[in-house]
């Protein structure tokens, strides 16, 4: 018997620093163009590998209106976002510690610490009133440049005000502080209190160093997570890192992926083979109604009377945008 199941999440929470003390005010987009060359080169602010445990879910709006864009045009963004969110892959990531390090030269300027790490969808969440930006650190470049660094993991900061740091240096790691309901990075920059997209083509180019940018270049979609289960799975369940992997006797053969950043008319299309290239299981959905901050996909099939084969089992993901594959991921487990 095939299980087969497609789930869409949840729209995902805003986090921004309105009202926030370890920010300045909020500029409506678009962001400001500031003078040639002033400001400063920003190098990847993470300890992870963008494609293998982190991924950019979100960019700076550039739409004045109510509705939003990015910088590339597309709808990785949400109306007024000010910042770019750098998400980590899950809880279990989060746990074991991602380092937020400072993109740039300059001194601390203010910090926040003492924001508990709980996802705003949280039964036992708080108000973020007044502390949007949960747990942060803003460092000063001079003339008027400054980073701001959102959401940190509670009692992780280790540098103080008034203290220099390099680029590169460790400020703190990743967490689920303030107003977010997944652990990732807000980076906010700005230049004499106006938010800055360091994405944008400005006057001397965007503010990315040539590896950061390569780093973080621009996709269209990406996978979070992909993986195999013994069950169904939840979002929470991916999202939380409590996927248990399938045995021998496990009762079922699952596998799944988590993906971001979807378009409106993709199809998603997601199969299980057995160690001999034979489908097992496969689906293929209808087109999305609407364009996806993330999506959980999964089929499965349940265990033959004579036990699973021993060998690599292999899930294979494939999203089609206008007759093509824009993004795919393969994925294998020994049973």
């Amino acid at each position: 018997m095939r299980i087969a199941v497609f789930a869409v999440l949840l729209a995902l929470g805003a986090c921004g620093d309105a009202g926030d003390s370890t920010a300045a005010p909020k500029a409506a987009p678009p962001h400001a163009a500031p003078p040639a060359r002033e400001g400063p080169e920003l190098s990847f602010p993470l300890g992870c590998i963008i494609g293998a445990g982190c991924e950019v879910q979100q960019y700076p709006d550039h739409d004045p209106g109510p509705d939003y864009r990015d910088y590339a045009g597309g709808r990785q963004s949400y109306d007024g976002h000010g910042g770019t969110d750098i998400r980590i892959a899950d809880m279990a990531a989060q746990r074991a510690g991602v380092a937020v390090l400072a993109a740039a030269a300059g001194r601390v300027m203010r910090l926040r610490d003492g924001v508990p790490d709980v996802s705003i969808r949280a039964a036992d969440a708080t108000t973020t009133t007044g502390r949007e930006c949960g747990n942060g650190v803003v460092i000063d470049h001079g003339n008027g440049w400054e980073t701001q660094y959102c959401h940190l993991a509670q009692g992780s900061l280790t540098v103080r005000p008034g203290e220099s740091v390099v680029a590169g240096q460790p400020i703190a790691r990743v967490g689920l502080s303030g107003n977010t309901e997944f652990a990732h990075l807000e980076l906010d920059v700005r230049h004499a209190g106006v938010s800055v997209d360091p994405f944008a083509p400005v006057s001397g180019g965007p503010l990315w160093s040539d590896k950061a940018r390569a780093t973080m270049a621009y996709k269209p979609g990406a996978v979070l997570n992909a993986g195999f289960a013994a069950q169904p799975v939840t979002l929470q369940q991916v999202e939380d890192g409590s996927v248990a992997p399938p045995t021998a006797d496990s009762p079922a053969l699952i596998a799944y992926v988590r993906a971001i950043g979807l378009k409106a008319g993709d199809e998603i299309e997601i199969a299980l083979k057995s160690p001999d290239g034979g489908v097992l299981a496969l689906d293929r959905s209808k087109p999305l109604d609407r364009d996806k901050a993330q999506q959980l996909v999964f089929v499965g099939k349940r265990r033959p009377a004579a036990g699973w084969p021993t060998g690599a089992y292999r899930g294979e993901y494939r999203v089609y945008r206008a007759g093509k594959v824009a993004l795919t991921r393969n994925f294998d487990i020994r049973i």
